[in-house]
């Protein structure tokens, strides 16, 4: 009997380090497009921004600083004041939420068979219970790269994923990181990328 509590204990141990685990890991699903030239250094780099980031200057600010680890992993600086960069960077985020519709669960009605009573009568009565579910949330980060001379694109990548929260700045980073996890190079589209995250003090 205690070995099987023993064993019980380590189990259970076992699922709680492997949650403490997940906690700490982003999966995101990643697609990248282009064509970077062969033998290109990543070299400098500036934001370019939208006139519609433009008018949120502090979500934009908020997004370069998620992507600037990114960038700095995939072998880019950024560009000395007043010199011109080798690329244009071009960032992007977006998240929708999903909320959950009662009917789109088979079992939506959650309720049980019972029975009422009516004089000598006996017969089948329904009972209802409505459960909440939780919303989830779309979010999706994307990448372009483009020569700053030219202003061909070189390289496009997106990484996208789902849970019961929206973006806060690790979840940012996270996949930013995942976005150009391969740059230069390119792979099967979609394709799962997963980046630990740091762990706070």
């Amino acid at each position: 009997m205690k070995t099987l509590r023993s064993l019980a204990s380590m189990a259970v141990a076992g699922l709680l380090l492997a949650g403490c685990a997940g906690l700490h890991t982003v999966s995101s699903d990643v697609s990248s497009f282009g064509d970077w030239p062969a033998g290109r250094a990543p070299g400098t780099y500036a934001f370019d921004i939208l006139p519609s980031q433009q008018a949120e200057p502090a979500q934009t600010a908020r997004l370069e600083a998620a992507a600037r680890p990114a960038l700095a992993k995939a072998g880019f600086t950024p560009v000395a004041a007043g010199q011109a960069p080798d690329v244009l960077v071009q960032i992007g985020a977006r998240i929708s939420r999903q909320d959950s519709p009662l009917w789109n669960d088979p079992f939506w009605w959650r309720g049980d068979f019972g029975y009422w009573r009516y004089g000598p009568w006996m017969g089948p009565s329904w009972n209802w219970s409505v459960q909440y579910t939780s919303p989830r949330y779309d979010r999706e980060v994307a990448v372009l790269l483009r020569d700053r001379a030219t202003g061909k694109p070189l390289f496009e990548a997106r990484a996208v994923n789902d849970g019961l929260s929206g973006f806060d700045d690790p979840m940012l980073a996270a996949m930013f990181q995942a976005a150009l996890a391969d740059f230069p190079h390119l792979g099967i589209n979609p394709r799962t990328v997963t980046i630990t995250l740091p762990v706070a003090d």
